[in-house]
């Protein structure tokens, strides 16, 4: 009968090495990370500045919503929003005229948001997104 040898092996791996192979390892992932570009449908926004004050009534207004969209006030399904705006914009030639101020609820998807935006300069509209409304507060003197 043969006797067994111990292996005299090390069982550990060393832990001076830890440290280099964990900064080699942000190093990698942060270069990574960098190099991917941002995924998305590019939108171009007018700025504020830029646009003159134009009466509230001339432009179309468009409200996303979880379900629905409203179009200046009016209940529109998601599958037949495409027509009602192009409709809107019929008839308009001046880029002023076809701008579409969207608004967006809470809740409204973001895949919803990206459909009716689309869809809005498809039909040849100029989206602004309305962030907040503007109100005038009057002070007591």
């Amino acid at each position: 009968m043969r006797a067994r040898r111990q292996s005299k092996l090390l069982v550990e791996s060393p832990s001076s090495a830890t440290g280099d192979i964990a900064f080699n390892l942000i190093v990698f992932f942060l270069v990574c990370a960098s190099i991917q570009p941002d995924a998305g449908r590019k939108q171009t926004i007018p700025k504020s500045e830029t646009v003159e004050k134009q009466e509230e009534n001339e432009n179309i207004k468009v409200e996303v919503r979880r379900t629905s969209v409203l179009v200046n006030g009016e209940v529109t399904a998601y599958n037949q929003f495409q027509d009602a705006i192009a409709r809107k914009l019929a008839g308009k030639t001046n880029q002023t005229e076809k701008i579409v101020v969207v608004t967006s609820q809470k809740d409204a998807p973001y895949k919803q948001w990206i459909l009716v935006t689309s869809q809005i300069e498809d039909a040849g509209g100029v989206v602004t997104v309305q962030m907040e409304e503007e109100r005038e507060v009057m002070l007591p003197q």
